[in-house]
Parts: structure tokens; sequence; C-alpha cells
């Protein structure tokens, strides 16, 4: 039977810092590596990937040790079954989108049905003619992560794959990301300091300050903590899972299942139903319940639905009308 989670024991003295992590990682979903610039995020990353070689390490993916310094293991990046996904897309200009996709096979024994798998799951079947010159890029982002996908990796690492993007292509990958968090079993770790990002993707945090963990679990619990909150300065606050009880529209009351919504489930426009894991935690919503709310003292406010406009907050008017222990949802009432 394969371990329920992942190994990364980490030792890399740094100019600046020193990383040194101990982490024990689900097998499966999306762990988000979260701190400020400069904090090791992207070094924990390639360490992992083996583009830099910590010292006392220890890599266990799955049953495959990818590192282990008291045995001397040490794979080589190119014999690690990984997916990488940098900020930039890095395609092959001068190929067409369908070969850039095939050019990432040519390593791997994988087969041809998982490169179609993967341009399914991220809608890019009207793509493969393209050049990269002619692709947005959101669309440049959704083909380098599908590249990595069809290796039929262990484990995908994202190193902050929408900080290139403006706000409106974000909104437009978001839904994409999060369909492969809820589609796919394969664990990711996915580097970012965008608290839009945390709070919409991550099933467990690791929240890294000058090269050490500060705060290691899984995500519902640490972004719902009053003590020592994940998210600073014009971000500070709590996320609280929530349901709107009542809305009105007009002096009316209006069930929330009439309320207006594209998509409200989160998948990209076009997808067809997904599978819901049992528990999907306070960092985001259920269909058909709201986002997840960010408490900041007496308010309350939906993270944005996916298809909204480019800095839209799809804010509404909110009061905490009560809390129950953890586990269960905070009432709110909406006007």
């Amino acid at each position: 039977m394969p371990p329920q989670s992942n190994r990364v024991h980490l030792r890399l003295p740094r100019p600046a810092f020193t990383l040194d992590v101990s982490l024990s990682l689900p097998a499966s979903g999306i762990t988000v590596l979260f701190g400020a610039s400069g904090s090791g995020k992207t070094t924990l990353l390639r360490c992992v990937a083996g583009l830099e070689r910590a010292q006392q390490g220890l890599v266990q993916i799955g049953n495959e040790v990818w590192q282990d310094d008291a045995s001397g293991i040490f794979l080589p990046t190119w014999r690690r079954s990984l997916g990488y996904v940098f900020q930039e897309a890095s395609l092959f200009e001068h190929l067409p989108v369908r070969a850039n996709l095939q050019f990432g096979l040519k390593r791997t024994l994988a087969p041809a049905a998982a490169l179609d798998a993967a341009i399914e799951l991220l809608g890019i079947s009207q793509l493969l003619a393209r050049m990269p010159a002619q692709l947005s890029g959101g669309e440049r982002q959704r083909v380098a992560i599908a590249r990595a996908l069809a290796t039929q990796p262990k484990m995908l690492l994202l190193d902050e794959p929408l900080a290139a993007l403006d706000a409106e292509r974000k909104q437009e990958i978001l839904p994409w990301l999060e369909r492969l968090r809820d589609e796919l079993q394969t664990p990711m770790l996915y580097v970012t300091h965008s608290a839009d990002e945390l709070t919409r993707l991550a099933d467990h945090l690791v929240v890294l300050a000058e090269g050490r963990v500060t705060i290691e679990g899984p995500a519902a619990e640490a972004l719902s903590s009053l003590e020592g909150p994940v998210l600073q300065g014009d971000e500070v606050g709590v996320v609280l899972a929530g349901q709107v009880s009542r809305t009105f529209r007009g002096g009316q009351p209006v069930a929330a299942r009439q309320r207006p919504a594209a998509r409200s489930d989160g998948a990209p426009a076009g997808a067809g139903p997904r599978r819901q894991p049992a528990d999907r935690g306070a960092a985001r919503h259920q269909h058909p319940e709201p986002p997840g709310l960010r408490h900041r003292g007496d308010s309350a406010r939906p993270a944005p639905l996916p298809g909204a406009r480019a800095g839209s907050r799809g804010g509404l008017g909110a009061a905490v009308a009560g809390h129950r222990p953890r586990a269960e949802r905070t009432g709110v009432e909406t006007w």
C-alpha cells in the first residue's frame, strides 16, 4: 500500500536565510507554499525538483525516494517523475500547440491517452492548431500545465504560475486550476504570495518565513484561526465557511438557489458536472452555497465568483449572525 503522505526534509544555507523544513504533505490535492518574497518558497520547490541539492535531505514522493542523503540517494531532475510549471509558459514559439504538447512526451513512457486526457481536462482542444503567439497569457499557461500533466507525474510543481498574468487572465485560469484540484489524484505543490489564489485553491497550507515553517496544516483550519492570521497587511483577516440563509431583492426575500450565478460550483464554462470531495474545507464554497467568506471584524465578503470581471469582488453586505463549533457552518444573513 502506498504511503498516505509525501515527506520533505530539507536544509540548505542561502545568503539571506537557511532553508530548514520538515514536512509531511498530503498524497493528493494542492499544498500551497505561502509567504513573502524571499521566504524560501521557490528554493523549497527547486530542492524537491532536484534543481538544487539540499543538505541532510529526504524527499520521498509516494513510493519513490528522490533524495535520501542518509542512504546516498540523489536522483537528478530528469529521473524524477515530476511536472514543473514556471511563471512563464516557456513554449516553443516555432511549434504549434499540439507539437509543444507532444514534445513533452518524448522522454517518458506515458501513453498517448494521457495527453488526450490532459487536453480535455484543461479545455484546450480548440487551441491545438494555433501558434503560441496567437494565445492569450491564460491559454499559454493552460497549455504548459497540460504538457506537464501529460507525462503522468507523481507530483506537479507550480511556481507562481499566475504571477505574469493580469487580473482578467487570472480569473480566466483559476477555475481550471480548481478543476485540476478536484478531479486529479496527483499531489501539487503550488507557490504563491497571492491571498486570492491561496483561499481559492489550497487544501493544505505551508507558510514560510526566512526559510522556516511558521504555519502548517489543513488550509481550512489555518485560514480560520484568529491566532496569528495567515493573511496580513491589506489582506488581513480570516476565512470562514459560510452559508447565505436569506437574501433580498427589491425588498423581498429570495431563495439562495435563485441567485443569478455563472457556474457557482467553480467549474469552467462548458465543463460537465464535477465530482465533489467529501470535505472541501472552509477555504472554498460548495454548490449551491456562496464562496468562502473572508471575515474582517463585523463584516464579511465573499471571494470573487469564477467568471467575474477583473477587479470584481462580488461583495455582499453581511453580518455574522452567530457561529458554531469548528466543522459546523457559520450562519450569515445578507441584505
